[in-house]
């Protein structure tokens, strides 16, 4: 056998490997920090990471998607937009769980029951009566740094899959016009 092992792997598959690999890391580092700080300073320090880390993500996926924010008028485009990002960002395994499609001025998303993989990963560390939900929570930092501002409904603070059997909900969009 010649070469480098990781030569010719389709990039699917590299791509899935990376998504895996930070949604490990992320959830690691959130049952430490709970561990170390306590789970209230865990979901403090988590939101800030997500508020500061998102424009740079916005703009990576702006670029790498083609789209200009400007042109995000509609919540359809919105949507797309939202289901696009997710995609890249997260393992397929993950991301076709998700469901987020567009209402009249609205975003509707929902898991799959059981299926969130942040609700997953608190449930496996114990961690589901405090965790503060970060997957929607980014999200709507993601509208606001595209500039159409969200506001959920229900307002996601625990995780609701935990709470009610259910992920789901609506963030009303601020759109143009």
């Amino acid at each position: 056998m010649s070469g480098d092992p990781a030569d010719g792997l389709p990039p699917a598959g590299v791509r899935d490997l990376l998504a895996k690999g930070w949604l490990t890391h992320d959830g690691m580092w959130f049952d430490e920090a709970a561990r170390a700080f306590g789970v209230e300073a865990a979901n403090h320090l988590n939101r800030a990471a997500i508020r500061a880390m998102v424009p740079f993500e916005v703009r990576r996926l702006c670029e790498v998607l083609g789209v200009d924010p400007a042109d995000l008028r509609d919540a359809a485009a919105v949507a797309r937009f939202v289901a696009a990002g997710v995609r890249l960002v997260t393992p397929q395994s993950v991301s076709a769980h998700l469901r987020v499609t567009a209402g009249d001025r609205s975003l509707h998303w929902e898991w799959e029951p059981g299926e969130c993989f942040a609700y997953q990963g608190m449930r496996r560390y114990g961690r589901l009566d405090g965790y503060r939900c970060g997957v929607i929570y980014r999200i709507e930092c993601w509208l606001e740094a595209l500039g159409v501002r969200a506001r959920g409904t229900p307002a996601v603070e625990g995780c609701l899959m935990h709470a009610t059997g259910r992920c789901a909900g609506e963030l009303a969009l601020a759109l143009p016009g």
